[in-house]
């Protein structure tokens, strides 16, 4: 595999296995909410779509059984990423209002919604399709195991899609509203936190990623231990200066390579960048994820650190110059 050693120079390394995947235990799956009013359209729904996969991620199924069921749900569970929708329940159009509730009262322009009646002359197709903010219309006899696979697959995708351009929206954000005030308030963190969680984003990293200075200002840092900048997902409980054996084993082994031999490494579902400025500060971003990073992922994860690690260095020298 290739590596880079943060200096724009490409060198050539191979890993010594394929690294089992790190985050399988903590990948949630996507929460699929099943409105209707008939107990076996549950019960066949879970076993059409039983071994449901996508990157990575199962399925949690949640079940509602009337329109005033499901609003409850999704008071508890912000984060459903679909939802087959029963028309006719407790009254003809109970789904339908649902619909409108979702829309425009919770104003969740995100959870992707499949209508499935088996009633279609109760709400006919064309006057749904243009009336209500739904993105599938199905009738439950044409809905066969596989295209019900097809249809929630599709579903969730666009999901995905949708929430990697919100997440990338908020980052940016942050990223701007931190940069505006960087070297006003030396506020690093925020700029640290703002990049990662965009990069994560573009990345589908499922928010799991840490930035790390590498303990000290020095050309030769301390290797035993981290300065954490910034960190989401399973490594956001590590914070400020932490020892690298505090780490999973496989994890303190590649951070501890990465600067032993002050370059990047990466392996089937890893990436630790590691870049160092002119004056010696060195920084490393470890990320992990689920499938193999492409070379636009890997460009990104380079630009990143390379850009951080210059602007801890500009408040390192105004903070320097100011208290000389």
């Amino acid at each position: 595999m290739s590596q880079f050693d943060g200096n724009g120079n490409d060198k050539l390394q191979f890993a010594a296995e394929s690294t089992a995947t790190l985050l399988d235990s903590v990948f949630e799956p996507w929460k699929l909410l099943l409105v209707d009013d008939e107990k076996v359209v549950h019960s066949v729904t879970r076993l059409a779509l039983e071994g449901f996969e996508l990157a990575g991620r199962g399925l949690q199924f949640i079940s509602a059984y009337s329109a005033e069921d499901a609003r409850a749900l999704l008071a508890q569970h912000d984060d459903i990423a679909l939802i087959l929708l029963d028309v006719v329940m407790e009254t003809d159009h109970a789904g339908l209002d649902l619909v409108h509730y979702i829309r425009r009262e919770l104003n969740n322009k995100f959870v992707r919604i499949v209508l499935r009646t088996g009633q279609p002359g109760q709400a006919p197709e064309l006057e749904v399709i243009t009336q209500y903010d739904i993105n599938d219309y199905k009738e439950k006899t044409e809905l066969t195991r596989q295209k019900l696979f097809s249809t929630v697959y599709t579903s969730l995708c666009s999901y995905r899609d949708l929430m990697a351009i919100e997440n990338n929206r908020l980052g940016l954000l942050k990223v701007i509203e931190a940069s505006a005030h960087i070297f006003e308030r030396r506020n690093l963190a925020a700029f640290a936190e703002g990049v990662l969680q965009q990069l994560t984003a573009l990345l589908y990293l499922n928010k799991h990623a840490m930035l790390v200075q590498t303990c000290g200002m020095l050309a030769r840092p301390a290797s035993d231990s981290l300065n954490i900048l910034a960190a989401t997902g399973c490594y956001s409980d590590f914070q400020g200066t932490v020892e690298i054996s505090a780490f999973d084993s496989d994890v303190g082994d590649r951070i501890s390579t990465a600067i032993k031999q002050r370059s990047s490494n990466y392996g089937d579902n890893y990436w630790v960048s590691y870049y160092i400025t002119e004056s010696g500060m060195e920084q490393l971003l470890y990320v992990s994820a689920k499938d193999v990073f492409s070379i636009p992922d890997i460009a990104m994860i380079e630009l990143f650190v390379r850009n951080v690690a210059i602007a801890h260095e500009t408040i390192a020298l105004l903070e320097s110059n100011k208290h000389d």
